[in-house]
C-alpha cells in the first residue's frame, strides 16, 4: 500500500469503548459493525453535523452573490457578458469539482478532501470580498466553485458511512438531510442580505455584496478549528484499504464499539477492495450499476433542471403575479421556501426509512407536474383567487422538491454504489446535474422572455422525465446494503 492509503485520521475526542470485544478480520467486519451498531454513536452524529456543514457552505456560497450581481456589475463598469461570466463562474468550478473531488475522495480517503476542500472556501470567500477587480472576482468564484464541487461527493460519503443501514436516522435518512441544510442556507442567505441591507448607511451599501461573500469563510474557519478533535477518516473506507488497525481505532473513537483486530486475522494479505482509479468512472456503466446510474442521474438532472428555473426566478415569478416592492418579493420568497421545501426537506428525512427513497421521489415529482400544469393553465393571474391559487401551486412544487427529488436524488447517488465507487459516483451525477443547472439558469430567462407563463408547460417536462425514470427503474436504496457489493465480487 502507499503512504496515502496506509493510513487513518481518528479524531482526538472520542468514546471509552465499553462492552464486549468485536474481532474484525475483514473490511466486511467493519462494514457489518457500523451498519448494526446499537452502541453511543456521539462521534459519528458530530461527524455528520461537520459533513452537513460543508453543504451548508455549498449552497451559500452558490446563492451568495444573487442579490449583489447588480451591484458588482455597476462597480466593476461589466457589459451583460462580463456580468454572466462571473456570475458563472462558481458553477463551471463545480463542475471541475466534481470530476475531480469524486476520484480523489476515493483515491485518498474523505478526511483528507475534506478538510483541503475547507481551505478552498476559506480563500475564496476572503478572495472575493477584496477582490480589487471583476478578473479577481471571477477567479475566485471559479475556485470556490470548485470546493463546492469537491464538497458533495465527501459530504455524501461521510454521511453514508457514518450512519446505521436501517431504522431512524439510516443512511438514507442521513444523506436525505444534505435537503433542508441546503434551504436553510438559502434562507438565512436572504436573511443576511435583509440584515445588512437594514444595518449599512447608504453611502456604504455597495459593501453589501462583499460582506456577504466573505461571510463563507466563518463557518469554514469553524470547521477547520474542530476538525482535528471530532473528524475521523471514514472507518468503512480505511478498512476497504487495508488499514483494519485504522478501522479499529474509529469504531473505537466515533462508535464507541470495543473493536480489535482479530489475532488470526492475516493481515499481511490485505489489500484495497478495488483500487480507485479513473477508470472507475466506466464502471458505473456497467453491470449492475448502469441501471442505477441511469436512475439517478435523469432524476438529479431532472429535478436540477425544474427546481433552478422555479427557485432562482422566484422572486422573477411572484413579482410578475403582483405590483410590489423588492423587499415583499423577497420575504415571500423566503416564507416559501421555509414553509415548504424546508418543511417538505424535514419529512423527508424523518419519512424515508419508513416508505422509501423510491417511493418518496415518485410522490415528490408527481406533486410537482401538478403544480407546473397548474401554473401553466392559470397563467398570469387575473384577480385575487387566481394569485392566491398560483401561490398555492409554487408551493406544491417546492414542497414536492423538499419531501421528493430535491432530497432523494443524493439518496440515488450515494447509495447505489459501494464505499470503493462512491466518490465517483456522486462525483459523475454532481457533474452533471450542475451541467443541468447552468442550461437551466440560462434557458429559463429565454424561454421566459419568449413565452411568457406557458413556459411552465416546458418545465413540466422535466418532473415528468424523472417520474417515467423511476417508474420504468423501480430501485430501492434506502436499507439495501450496497457496501456488501464490495466484498462479493
Amino acid at each position: 500500500m502507499t503512504d496515502l492509503t496506509s493510513s487513518a485520521h481518528v479524531a482526538q475526542a472520542g468514546n471509552r469503548p465499553s462492552g464486549e470485544t468485536q474481532w474484525i478480520r475483514s473490511a466486511a467486519d467493519v462494514s457489518n459493525l457500523v451498519n448494526n451498531s446499537t452502541q453511543a454513536r456521539s462521534n459519528a452524529r458530530v461527524v455528520i453535523a461537520i459533513a452537513l456543514g460543508g453543504v451548508f457552505l455549498d449552497a451559500y456560497d452558490l446563492g451568495a452573490l444573487a442579490f449583489g450581481v447588480k451591484d458588482v456589475a455597476r462597480e466593476f463598469n461589466l457589459t451583460p457578458t462580463g456580468t454572466g461570466l462571473v456570475a458563472s463562474a462558481i458553477t463551471f468550478g463545480a463542475i471541475v469539482g466534481a470530476l475531480v473531488g469524486g476520484y480523489l475522495t476515493d483515491k485518498i480517503g474523505r478526511y483528507r478532501v475534506f478538510m483541503a476542500d475547507m481551505f478552498f472556501f476559506v480563500v475564496a470567500a476572503l478572495a472575493c470580498a477584496f477582490a480589487p477587480n471583476e478578473y479577481v472576482l471571477g477567479g475566485a468564484r471559479f475556485v470556490m466553485g470548485l470546493g463546492v464541487g469537491i464538497d458533495l461527493p465527501v459530504a455524501m460519503a461521510f454521511l453514508a458511512e457514518f450512519s446505521k443501514l436501517r431504522g431512524q436516522g439510516n443512511k438514507a435518512a442521513s444523506v436525505a438531510m444534505w435537503c433542508p441544510t441546503w434551504y436553510a442556507a438559502i434562507s438565512i442567505s436572504y436573511l443576511l442580505v435583509l440584515l445588512l441591507y437594514a444595518v449599512l448607511p447608504e453611502s456604504h451599501t455597495d459593501w453589501l455584496w462583499r460582506l456577504i461573500l466573505g461571510f463563507g469563510a466563518v463557518p469554514a474557519l469553524v470547521i477547520i478549528a474542530i476538525r482535528s478533535r471530532y473528524m475521523s477518516e471514514s472507518p468503512v473506507w480505511a478498512a476497504n484499504q487495508g488499514n483494519l488497525k485504522g478501522a479499529a481505532e474509529i469504531l473505537r473513537s466515533s462508535y464507541n464499539i470495543n473493536a480489535e483486530v482479530a489475532p488470526d486475522a492475516d493481515l499481511s494479505k490485505l489489500k484495497p477492495t478495488r483500487r480507485a482509479s479513473w477508470r472507475n468512472y466506466g464502471a458505473l456503466l456497467q453491470g449492475v450499476y448502469l441501471r442505477r446510474t441511469l436512475l439517478a442521474t435523469i432524476t438529479s438532472v431532472a429535478s436540477a433542471f425544474a427546481y433552478n428555473a422555479v427557485a432562482f426566478g422566484l422572486p422573477v415569478i411572484i413579482s410578475s403575479f403582483f405590483a410590489q416592492s423588492m423587499l415583499t418579493t423577497i420575504l415571500v420568497s423566503l416564507a416559501l421556501n421555509l414553509l415548504f421545501a424546508f418543511v417538505g426537506g424535514l419529512l423527508a428525512v424523518r419519512l424515508v426509512p419508513k416508505l422509501g427513497a423510491w417511493r418518496m421521489s415518485v410522490t415528490g415529482y408527481a406533486c410537482q407536474c401538478v403544480a407546473l400544469l397548474g401554473l401553466a393553465l392559470i397563467g398570469r393571474p387575473a384577480g385575487g383567487e387566481e394569485a392566491a391559487l398560483a401561490i398555492a401551486m409554487l408551493a406544491l412544487f417546492l414542497f414536492g422538491q423538499g419531501f421528493g427529488p430535491g432530497s432523494h436524488t443524493m439518496t440515488f447517488a450515494s447509495l447505489s454504489y459501494p464505499t470503493s465507487l462512491r466518490g465517483v459516483g456522486v462525483g459523475f451525477n454532481q457533474t452533471l446535474m450542475r451541467g443541468s443547472s447552468t442550461v437551466s439558469l440560462f434557458a429559463f430567462p429565454v424561454l421566459a422572455a419568449a413565452l411568457d407563463t406557458q413556459v411552465f408547460w416546458v418545465l413540466a417536462l422535466a418532473p415528468l422525465a424523472g417520474l417515467l425514470a423511476l417508474l420504468a427503474i423501480r430501485w430501492e436504496p434506502s436499507g439495501y446494503d450496497v457496501d456488501a457489493e464490495d466484498f462479493s465480487r
